[in-house]
């Protein structure tokens, strides 16, 4: 295929790649912080589960609930597959932000596929213009 009718792949400029860092490293904090602050966290947990009624354990009782239907897993999946057919920054930071919350929250088996196709997604052409 002649180079001038090849499309450009789908690589997002150097501002793009700061706002998909932020919502990674954010998201991944955030799980972080609510598997090791909330959910293991035994007096917090047993206390959540007693029903005090704080924003912590209203998001415990959330993520518990999201984590049990492998929703992290599933967005994350269904993110990817939709910026692989038609790549997208907010699919991009989507998929990333459920998929690092999939991996932190033991729904791995979904959100790693869904980190797998992210990448591949990197080598389809970039949409085109108009």
């Amino acid at each position: 295929m002649p180079t001038e009718l090849r499309r450009p792949l789908f690589l997002p400029t150097a501002r793009q790649a700061n706002w998909i860092l932020l919502v990674a490293f954010l998201s991944m904090g955030e799980a972080l912080y609510l598997r090791y602050v909330a959910i293991e966290n035994s007096t917090v947990s047993l206390a959540c589960q007693a029903g005090l009624d704080t924003w912590l354990c209203a998001t415990f009782r959330l993520t518990i609930f999201l984590f049990s239907h492998e929703v992290f897993g599933a967005i994350a999946l269904v993110a990817a597959l939709l910026n692989l057919m038609r790549p997208s920054l907010v699919l991009v930071m989507v998929s990333l932000a459920a998929a690092a919350f999939g991996v932190v929250l033991h729904n791995a088996d979904l959100s790693a596929v869904a980190a797998g196709v992210l990448v591949l997604s990197l080598a389809r052409p970039a949409p085109a213009a108009g």
